[in-house]
């Protein structure tokens, strides 16, 4: 199920990257008197992202929608359908490639959430996977709408919509106890949880005295983790305990088990991409 398509202008621009002055080969041979079809099928087993994206890059130029676009979310094996169009020769060329390449990064990353999901249910049926927003510049909208189809939440679109309080605003706050500036937070911004983010079973101790309503704990294993999920479980109201730095496919499950409420990782933004199979034939007249 897709979460949302990304606005025409950003696949226009994709479009205009590829042919910012036409397409020289298809000019040269006057494709555009000629008719086709393309076929775009899953070389390998995937989850989808980006086909709703590629379907829409092919109404920009004109091209019929002949197979709709299976929807980003889609679990498909190898050899599945993905979409087809057809139309004239010159748009089918000038189509092929951003909707292709597009598809397979953005179905890479949707396939490594998936994963990623799945390995650390396997250590708990309820955990819960968020990615962070440390995807490539420029490709946020793009990033989020893949690890949303793989099955994940965002961590934080931003600085603006969330109380994450590192150890680099801390250290301009020496003067104010751990309970002082969980207060400040907390009247500033009411609505919102007060994110804490620790290095240490010590620190996230003193931040749960302190009232914090999220720890996060950097780059602890899934053993120090236990401990503070111990702790946490004997508070009311119990604050969150989330597992950052580091989590991956490999250790998901260890990190679950141990009672992570959310499982923060970066892993699914540097995946692999997924090859999206394209033909394209002519089409005869009659």
């Amino acid at each position: 199920m897709s979460p949302y398509r990304l606005p025409d202008s950003l696949l226009e621009q994709l479009l205009l990257e590829d042919t910012p002055y036409g397409d020289a080969t298809s000019f040269a041979l006057g494709l555009s008197q000629h008719q086709g079809v393309m076929h775009c099928t899953a070389r390998y087993d995937m989850v989808l992202c980006g086909s709703e994206e590629a379907q829409r890059m092919a109404e920009l130029r004109g091209l019929q929608i002949v197979l709709p676009a299976q929807p980003s979310g889609s679990v498909l094996s190898a050899g599945s359908p993905i979409l087809s169009v057809q139309g004239a020769a010159d748009a089918l060329h000038a189509v092929w490639k951003p909707a292709q390449t597009l598809m397979e990064y953005l179905s890479g990353i949707a396939s490594a959430t998936a994963a990623l999901v799945a390995a650390a249910r396997q250590g708990d049926p309820h955990a819960s996977v968020a990615c962070t927003r440390k995807s490539f510049p420029g490709a946020k909208a793009a990033a989020i709408k893949a690890i949303l189809a793989g099955g994940a939440t965002p961590h934080r679109l931003g600085l603006s919509e969330t109380l994450l309080l590192f150890a680099e605003h801390r250290t301009f706050l020496a003067e104010h106890s751990p309970a002082e500036v969980v207060s400040r937070l907390q009247q500033g911004w009411g609505e919102r949880k007060v994110v804490v983010e620790v290095s240490s079973v010590a620190e996230a101790l003193v931040w749960i005295d302190a009232g914090a309503e999220v720890i996060q704990l950097e780059k602890c294993t899934p053993a120090q983790l236990a401990e503070v999920v111990a702790v946490a479980r004997q508070r009311s109201p119990r604050p969150l305990i989330a597992a950052a730095g580091g989590v991956t496919q490999a250790n998901a499950a260890a990190y679950a088990q141990a009672g992570a409420d959310i499982l923060v990782s970066s892993a699914p933004y540097s995946a692999a991409p997924k090859d999206v199979a394209v033909s394209i034939r002519a089409l005869t007249a009659g």
